[in-house]
């Protein structure tokens, strides 16, 4: 199982509780993808965001100036919007990556949960399911073929176009990003791309059907089922003492939970929320080591998962947060984990 770290790039704030300029929050990300590379991190996401809260709208930038000071991570996208992007665009900016990088890039597709994007780039929200098929439609068949020769709906058709560069190897690695709804998951098994599941609240159990509905559907489809991949992606930051962790996290992580839910009509987010979903039973993992490897393990026991992303800068903690729980990650929870999956494994179990 991989293990991994995902960030939204989000900023942080002054007193006034206006956002500090993106630079400073850019720089700090570097130099973060940098330790994580060093204590052994397995891959890296970005998302893309169009918005104050988040200092990251082109995720493949990022991800270019992570390959320079990296020697071995994965580095990906978390998600890239691709219902608002041009395929021929997104495909070119992650095969550079992937050049610079030695065949380190990833691509992360999805519909994206905000959607400041749409009007930006002149889309019409009217179109959302079509145009993400479309246009997942013509990045699968880029990554397939040098020469393209594509018409659709909603971009100008390609007549014996060559796409350049190519990533290495000839092959970009493209997960899509799915929520909770069964058509994510049919649209995703149906073309045997691996997947991401966003757990961020609630019982991760609750889940588990859609799990199973995947591999079904993968199977049915005709895939081979030994190149079958699932990840979660899960709130998470990490401390030496789980209760000063948590404690210091819970202000930074509810403000930004209001700033969002104050866009959809949320209600506040409460402390009881909080502990309620560091629980045994809920969806964060805010805390400490032995906390995080008992519930990475849950996790892979009740999904069969490929990989865990620990979502980790939610809210924009500061840097020195993140560097420490970088470094946990690194050297306490994943080598844990990977020694307990190890086992299981030699031992003939799941």
């Amino acid at each position: 199982m991989d293990l991994g770290i995902g960030m939204f790039g989000d900023n942080h704030y002054d007193p006034r509780g206006k956002p500090l300029p993106a630079g400073d929050r850019l720089r700090e990300l570097i130099e973060e993808i940098k330790l994580m590379d060093e204590v052994g991190i397995d891959f890296f996401g970005i998302g893309e965001h169009h918005r104050p809260d988040y200092a990251v709208s082109v995720p493949e930038v990022v991800l270019a100036a992570a390959a320079t000071v990296t020697k071995r991570i994965k580095l990906g996208s978390a998600v890239t919007v691709l219902s608002s992007s041009d395929p021929v665009r997104i495909y070119q900016a992650f095969a550079t990556v992937d050049q610079l990088s030695n065949g380190r890039a990833e691509l992360m597709a999805g519909r994206g949960s905000f959607i400041e994007s749409f009007p930006l780039y002149g889309y019409d929200l009217d179109h959302y399911n079509e145009l993400f098929e479309e246009k997942l439609e013509l990045l699968l068949q880029i990554n397939q073929q040098d020469r393209v020769t594509w018409k659709g709906k909603f971009r100008a058709a390609l007549k014996d176009q060559v796409v350049l560069p190519r990533a290495v190897n000839n092959h970009l690695n493209i997960w899509v990003a799915v929520g909770g709804t069964p058509e994510s998951v049919v649209r995703a098994a149906k073309v045997g791309l691996p997947v991401m599941f966003a757990i961020i609240g609630g019982n991760p159990a609750q889940f588990k059907p859609l799990f199973d509905y995947y591999k079904e559907l993968y199977e049915h489809f005709g895939h081979d089922m030994n190149k079958l991949q699932v990840g979660v992606h899960m709130h998470s930051l990490f401390g030496e003492d789980s209760k000063q962790t948590a404690d210091a996290y819970y202000p930074v992580y509810s403000a930004q939970m209001n700033r969002v839910g104050a866009s959809r009509g949320w209600p506040p987010f409460s402390r009881g929320q909080y502990d309620q979903g560091r629980g045994k039973n809920g969806a964060y993992l805010f805390g400490d080591a032995n906390e995080a490897v008992e519930k990475i393990l849950q996790m892979h026991e009740l999904f069969g998962l490929s990989r865990f992303s620990a979502h980790m800068d939610v809210g924009g903690p500061s840097h020195e947060m993140l560097m420490k729980s970088i470094e946990i990650f690194g050297n306490k929870i994943a080598p844990a984990v990977r020694g307990a999956v190890n086992s299981k494994t030699v031992n003939g179990e799941r």
